[in-house]
Order: C-alpha cells, then structure tokens, then sequence
C-alpha cells in the first residue's frame, strides 16, 4: 500500500516537472562545472596553437621576402636601401633603372600577424639585409623577435 502511494506522487513530481519544461540550479550549477573544467584544460592548449601559428605565418611571410628581395637583387645589382625598404617590392623605387616588379603577389608589403610593420635593413649583422617580425608586444628588444638576419 505504502510503494503505491510512493510511487504515485514520484510520477506526479514528474509530471510537473515535465510540464515546467525547466532545469534545477543544481542541473545548471553542474552544467558550468562541467564547462569550467573543459575550458580550463583545453583551453590553454588552443591558445598555445594560436601563438604557434602567428609565429609560423611570420616565418613564411619572410621567407617570402627574401626570395622577393634575391629577385630584385638579380635585376638591379643591389639590394634595396633601408629607406627604400620593404615597400620597393611592390613600388618602383627612384635608384632601380631594371626594377621588374612588383616583385609580391599580394601588390602591398603585408603586416606581421599582430598587425606591426616588419623592419628591413640594410646591411644585416650576417647577411646582406635583415628582415623583423617584432613579435606580439612590438617592442624592440622585445619578447617574440622574429627574423632573418
């Protein structure tokens, strides 16, 4: 008699319930804990990926450089100045009679990944130039140096 009774109002309980189409604090509260512990593991690791990646686009971004910048070279006998800079890759500078650019698909000399302006110069510590990504603080003598010297 007693299990009838219980078993009675437990489907009552249900049916109301069912009928609110809701969730308890305690479901909700459960739901966020559950979240909370998937974004503190995972997320950490996607924006290590995040970092990882900018640091590669700007890797290939000079490399891209330099091959444009040998290509200017083996037209005009010379590498361009450091007041021609990047951009003579994409302009015709004043001093390049055989310039037979532009010399970048793109038709503009791109930004590094964080949005800064790399830095050419001429003549590099071991190279003919010296080609900088300053990285995501864009400070020099920063954290995040990128380039090719």
């Amino acid at each position: 008699m007693m299990a009838s009774v219980r078993s009675r109002f437990d489907q009552s309980v249900r049916a109301r319930r069912d009928a609110q189409g809701g969730f308890t604090l305690v479901e909700l509260l459960v739901v966020l804990v559950i979240l909370g512990l998937v974004m503190g593991l995972a997320g950490p690791r996607v924006l290590g990926y995040l970092s990882s990646s900018r640091d590669k686009a700007a890797k290939l971004q000079i490399e891209s450089f330099a091959s444009a910048l040998d290509l200017f070279y083996l037209d005009n006998g010379r590498y361009p100045s450091t007041s021609e800079g990047l951009q003579s890759l994409v302009q015709r500078p004043p001093a390049a009679e055989n310039w037979s650019g532009p010399y970048l698909k793109q038709g503009s000399v791109p930004a590094d990944p964080w949005g800064h302006p790399y830095e050419y110069r001429t003549p590099g510590k071991t190279a003919p130039y010296a080609i900088l990504s300053l990285g995501a603080d864009g400070v020099k003598g920063g954290n995040g140096v990128i380039g090719k010297e």
